[in-house]
């Protein structure tokens, strides 16, 4: 009976001193994203009060501004395209547009591609960094449920698809495959590589715009509305890939922890 009682205290107290570094951990990821919120909410309030977010929506009075700079203007829409993937309000398809329109067709995709990437790689490393708490906070569970798969497994022509089709969301997608298994390398190479087609549909825009070349603009939109009707048109058949991938990897995992337990009670 002493026997019993003192090995029942034996693991009460391993349990609960396994449970510390657990809620040393969940503190400290907490409080990092507290201080993440905290700065993001005042540099926000900076920008709205100071009229900076209103001129970043504002398309004309941007490009005339990025026009005035000269040489500086290549950095400053190098750190717009990565402002647009991380945090601001502006859309991705203005400063795609905005690219063409201020450096051509060449150097309006090179351009934007280096914004993309650096975006989409700080987007990344803030979801590796600090969580499902961050993530959670702006992108809806409902979503994050729907790419569940992605979180368990690397999947990469899958995600590949993903950044290649226009008017996806990809900035939460990257915030998303940050809590995954995807090498920061492999998220790098796919997401450039998926993400090109659109970035060049929309610096050609931006370039037939520059010139007055208005009956290829309204082709290339034609074209571009062709392809978002044909993802739509295969959306719910994409939404079943996406289900029996991940019914499929959850029966994997599943039968994973039951021969694990199996070999653990033998």
């Amino acid at each position: 009976m002493v026997n019993r009682k003192l090995k029942l205290n034996h693991s009460a107290e391993d349990h609960t001193n396994s449970q510390k570094p657990e809620q040393a951990k969940t503190v400290h990821i907490w409080l990092r994203l507290l201080i993440l919120i905290l700065i993001v909410g005042g540099l926000t309030l900076i920008l709205y009060e100071t009229g900076v977010i209103q001129f970043f929506l504002n398309k004309k009075r941007m490009a005339d501004y990025l026009d005035s700079l000269g040489p500086w203007s290549v950095l400053v829409f190098i750190l717009l395209q990565v402002a647009q993937v991380v945090a601001a309000p502006l859309p991705g398809e203005v400063t795609g547009v905005l690219g063409g329109y201020l450096f051509g067709k060449f150097f309006g995709v090179v351009l934007s591609t280096i914004g993309l990437t650096l975006g989409s790689y700080v987007a990344f490393i803030l979801a590796r960094t600090f969580g499902r708490p961050l993530i959670e906070k702006f992108i809806p569970k409902s979503t994050m449920q729907r790419f569940d798969y992605l979180l368990h497994h690397k999947a990469a022509f899958l995600v590949f698809l993903l950044f290649l089709i226009p008017g996806f969301p990809k900035d939460w997608l990257c915030y998303i495959l940050g809590l995954g298994h995807l090498t920061t390398t492999a998220f790098l190479v796919i997401g450039g590589t998926g993400r090109l087609f659109g970035t060049i549909l929309l610096t050609l825009g931006g370039s037939f715009l520059r010139h007055h070349q208005y009956v290829r603009f309204w082709v290339l939109v034609g074209v571009g509305i062709s392809v978002v009707l044909v993802a739509l048109a295969y959306r719910d058949k994409l939404n079943r890939v996406f289900r029996f991938w991940q019914l499929k990897g959850l029966r994997k995992r599943r039968q994973s922890e039951a021969v694990q337990r199996n070999m653990a009670n033998h």
